[in-house]
């Protein structure tokens, strides 16, 4: 599959290419737990997408790291087509020259607990944190933490 070919609300996405750029990290608190985002464009043969990296993705990834989108999604926002990995894929860091990708070229978990493909997660090239809507299955998990604790 190359990046022409990605449309927004596709799923099980299967694209390689190279990172031409990654921005800034930022960093925000949902439901207690500190993430982080960063927004990256990933480049091929037929053209370019927005990348967004979670979490660990967002350290792990560099300007001319060639990797490959294994089971991702893309969205839209802004009329703009976003690729991610999402909460049931992963990011493949391919080989090449350098000691750092011949020692990482295994698969490398995108750490993503917090987001699915489900969720309609947006990012903006601005300073503020994206907003997400809070899964049923993270309401129900709190619930029973809770309901834990208060038992104790």
């Amino acid at each position: 599959m190359t990046i022409k070919e990605l449309r927004a609300g596709q799923g099980n996405v299967n694209v390689q290419g190279t990172i031409t750029e990654v921005g800034e990290i930022r960093t925000f608190n949902k439901f207690g737990r500190e993430l982080k985002v960063a927004n990256a464009i990933l480049k091929d043969d037929s053209g370019t997408i927005k990348l967004t990296l979670w979490n660990d993705e967002a350290d792990k990834y560099k300007e001319g790291n060639e990797i490959e989108i294994e089971n991702g999604y893309v969205n839209e926002f802004q009329g703009e087509p976003q690729l991610t990995a999402g909460k049931f894929g992963k990011i493949v860091l391919l080989g090449g020259d350098s000691e750092e990708n011949a020692e990482t070229q295994s698969e490398i978990p995108s750490g993503n607990e917090s987001d699915s493909a489900d969720d309609e997660v947006f990012v903006e090239e601005t300073s503020e944190a994206p907003i997400e809507e809070e899964s049923e299955e993270e309401s129900e998990e709190e619930s029973e933490e809770e309901s834990e604790e208060e038992e104790k």
